[in-house]
């Protein structure tokens, strides 16, 4: 269960909301004037997000690769774009 609270709640409770998100595993949703703005999420939580966007940018690498195309080199691209 994903709990919500205000930035101004997490300024005055913060050492206890990172104790539950850590220790508790529990994510919790910061909102400021009733929009989400952001989330605090376990060490382990955010490693398997990691992996997960890894995983997915190599699948579409291998995509990529696989498809036939017109190949330019890195010199003529730098070329295209001034540098």
């Amino acid at each position: 269960m994903t709990t919500t609270i205000t930035t101004a709640e997490a300024r005055k409770n913060f050492a206890d909301i990172v104790n539950k998100v850590a220790y508790g595993k529990e994510p919790v949703v910061l909102t400021r004037r009733g929009q989400e703005v952001a989330a605090l999420v376990s060490i382990d939580e955010l490693e398997l997000l990691q992996q997960i966007e890894d995983h997915i940018d190599i699948e579409d690498a291998k995509k990529a690769l696989a498809e036939p195309a017109d190949s330019i080199s890195a010199e003529d691209v730098w070329k295209q774009l001034g540098l």
